[in-house]
């Protein structure tokens, strides 16, 4: 929850215009959706935050942007991308949050920041990495020393 309230921190100072795409990966229980209810609470939203495993996407609106929560998981093929619309929610200033942006192949683009959460020894661990200049700047703005 600390690191998805740290990222929402960043993504609101960032001032983005255009669509910004978060990947989460990491194994069952890793903490994905935890991770997601830490920035939907950062950003405003009161309430629980499940996985939308069924759904496959959870809609919000808050400080003045779409946020869509979106779980792969169940997809069996990227084709059926296509019947959900995603692509349609990248609209200007729009945030998804995608766990399991894996299973969409190349029916998703490149999210602009990517986190990987996983269980070790010491606890949960969190990798972070950029593959755009709006993820640089986002990650540029996060400050995980003791997150």
């Amino acid at each position: 929850r600390a690191i998805g309230a740290l990222l929402a921190g960043a993504l609101l100072a960032s001032d983005l215009r255009e669509p910004f795409v978060v990947g989460l990966t990491g194994d069952l229980g890793a903490g994905k959706t935890t991770l997601v209810g830490g920035l939907l609470a950062a950003l405003g939203h009161t309430g629980p935050v499940r996985s939308p495993t069924y759904s496959l996407i959870e809609p919000y609106r808050l400080a003045g942007r779409d946020v869509h929560h979106c779980d792969l998981y169940r997809l069996r093929d990227p084709e059926e991308l296509e019947d959900l619309g995603l692509r349609d929610l990248l609209a200007a200033s729009s945030v998804l949050l995608v766990e399991w942006p894996e299973r969409a192949g190349e029916r998703l683009r490149e999210p602009d920041l990517h986190l990987h959460l996983e269980y070790t020894e010491v606890g949960r661990q969190a990798a972070v990495a950029a593959s755009s200049a709006a993820g640089r700047q986002v990650l540029a703005g996060l400050r995980l020393d003791g997150a």
